[in-house]
Parts: C-alpha cells; structure tokens; sequence
C-alpha cells in the first residue's frame, strides 16, 4: 500500500498556520520522515492523512484508492500518537487487542494475533501487566503493536519518541524502522528529531510555513540542500551571502572563495554553503580557500570539538577530532555548494 497526497491544502483560519499545495508519495514499504519547525504544517499533514481534518482542496489516496470523505476508521491507517494513549484499564495484551475487538474479531483469536504482536516485540512477559507497569520503552512497543496488529494499510506515526529520554530513543528509533521493515509498510513519520529522522527514514519531507521545501533521501538532503533554509535548518551549516565575481569565485565576508560558478553568471548574489566537518585544518604549503582568523569560542565535546573561527568580516564553524592548535583553516572548493538567496519570509520560520 502507499500513501499518496496531491496539492493538499488546509487553513485553520484567516492569517492561521495550515498547508499549501503540499505533494509528496510514500511508496510500499517505505519510510518517510517529515520535519520542520514549530508551526510548519507538518502535525497538520498527518490529521488530514489519518481523516481527523478534512481538506479545502487536494487529494489524498491510500493504496491508491481515494480516501476523501472518509472517516478515520474507514481509512484503516496504524497509528501511534506522541503520548501513546494506551488505555490504562486495559492489560497490554488487551491493549494491543483492542483494535481487533473493534473489527468484530473473536476472542480466542484476537489474543493469539495479540499475543504474538507482543512476541514479536519482546514484550510477552509484560503482557499482564498495565501500562503504569511498564517503562516509556515498553509502552512505546505496546503502542505500535496495536497499530499494526490489525495489518493496516498504512502506518502513521505522530513524533512516537519524544517522550522517552535520549538513552532509550536510539534504540526504540532502531526498533521502529526493523518492525516497519518487516512488514513493508508505507510510513508516513511526523518527528522534531532531525537525527531521527535521518537516521531511519528512506526519505526526508523538510517542511516550512505549510509548504515542502525539499524531498529527497538523507544523504541528499543533507549534501544537497535545495536552498537556504533547508541547509541551515538540517544539521549545522556555514552560509556566507555571496557574490560571483570572476569565473570560479564568489566573494564573501571572509574573502573570496573559490568554488564551481558554472551554473550562476558573474555579478549573481548567491549564497555559499559548506558544512562545519568540511573544513580543514590547515597544514602544509598554502592552498586555495585558506584563511588565518581567531578563535571566537571552542566547545569540547567529547568525541568532537566544535569551533567558531573570525575570518575577515564574517565567522566560519569548523568541527573535528583534533584538539590540536588552530593556526588558519581550509574550505575545499569541492565542499561549497551555492544556493539562491532567501527573497522572502515564511511563517512556520
């Protein structure tokens, strides 16, 4: 099955916060992570898909079949919410159940499928107990254990890890994207965690005042931002507003760079971007891109050293492993991607 959304609009009202013309598809048994600040559009996105808002304009189609006007239960979707919302009466047994209860299945069955829903997620032990019993983890996989018990079409998840602390969350995200491969189940998954949503998803939604302002894979989104706003927005990224001066230069705050200007003409404003683990350390004979600059603050941790290096008229981001003494720094021009300049603001920004 997939889910498919074509030119999907919703308002709240006048000046409100909704979607515009929003398209994107989840292929079978594909992953697809949506992000975006506060205000975005992105929890709106998912009521519209799961039938708890209705939209103003669009379609959208489960297993390509036409879902408007359908209520939540006809569309036959799993979804697990940000605080769960298991019934604390219930066993989690009877919990993961519940869903075939309500599809009129018998009892003997509905408990065996539930029983091994919970074998699967290696919560058979815990079945008996309550959802106070349980820890944030094992109630995250009650969760989804009845969203899927039921085979659903399609899985629809609303930030499932936000509640769990962050030693937990790596191994629960881990969890997700093994149960939701193994049943190949389009999923359409709603996070605030970049690194979550990086990390399992095949593709990435980044979403801004109600609009997609990219959809590609991890890897792509991350290497190639489609502008400003999604460079600076995923991970951490230098964007220095430029210039293109000469074939294979741009001039910037802190100085000219050298990069590929093929595709922008001279006099173009641009904005070059490259990625704080891009620069180097300079060593060695004097290359393109090197500049000598003081270390505004340096930030230790751990495992990485993050850094802010005055360069000229603008200031540079460096992360690495060294913890050596920084006399001047590198930009391989091969690491800078020029994006457009931002012409307008957006709300959910």
């Amino acid at each position: 099955m997939s889910i498919s959304v074509e030119h999907l609009g919703f308002h709240y009202g006048a000046g409100t916060a909704g979607l515009d013309d929003v398209t994107l598809e989840v292929g079978p048994g594909e992953l697809c992570a949506v992000i975006g600040p506060s205000g975005c559009g992105k929890s709106t996105l998912l009521k519209l898909v799961a039938g708890f808002l209705a939209p103003q304009s669009g379609r959208i189609a489960i297993g390509g079949t036409d879902a408007g006007g359908l209520p939540p239960k006809a569309r036959d979707l799993g979804i697990v919410f940000q605080n769960y919302a298991l019934f604390p009466h219930m066993t989690a047994l009877d919990n993961v159940a519940y869903p075939l209860k309500l599809r009129g299945v018998g009892r003997a069955e509905r408990r065996a499928r539930a029983g091994e829903m919970l074998e699967r997620a290696h919560l058979s032990a815990e079945a008996d107990r309550h959802p106070a019993q349980l820890s944030g983890g094992q109630q995250q996989r009650v969760a989804l254990s009845r969203a899927l018990v039921f085979r659903p079409r399609a899985l629809l998840l609303d930030e499932p890890l936000s509640a769990l602390d962050a030693a937990h969350r790596a191994d629960m995200r881990d969890e997700i994207r093994s149960v939701q491969r193994e049943f190949g189940i389009a999923t359409l998954h709603v996070t605030h965690d970049q690194e979550e949503a990086l990390s399992i998803a095949d593709r990435v939604v980044v979403m801004r005042g109600g609009r997609v302002q990219q959809h590609a894979t991890p890897r792509d989104l991350y290497d190639a931002p489609a502008n400003r706003f999604v460079a600076g927005f995923v991970g951490h990224a230098n964007l220095l507003d430029g210039t293109v001066t000469a074939p294979g230069q741009v001039t910037t705050a802190i100085g000219p760079l050298a990069c590929d200007t093929r595709a922008h003409t001279i006099g173009a404003a641009v904005v070059a971007m490259f990625r704080p683990e891009a620069v180097r350390l300079a060593q060695g004979p004097a290359t393109v891109n090197r500049f000598a600059g003081a270390i505004l603050r340096d930030r230790f941790l751990g495992s990485l050293r993050r850094f802010d290096v005055a360069v000229g008229d603008g200031v540079v981001m460096v992360e690495t492993a060294s913890r050596e003494v920084v006399a001047a720094i590198e930009v391989p021009p091969s690491a800078i991607r020029l994006l457009p300049p931002e012409t307008h603001n957006l709300r959910g920004s």
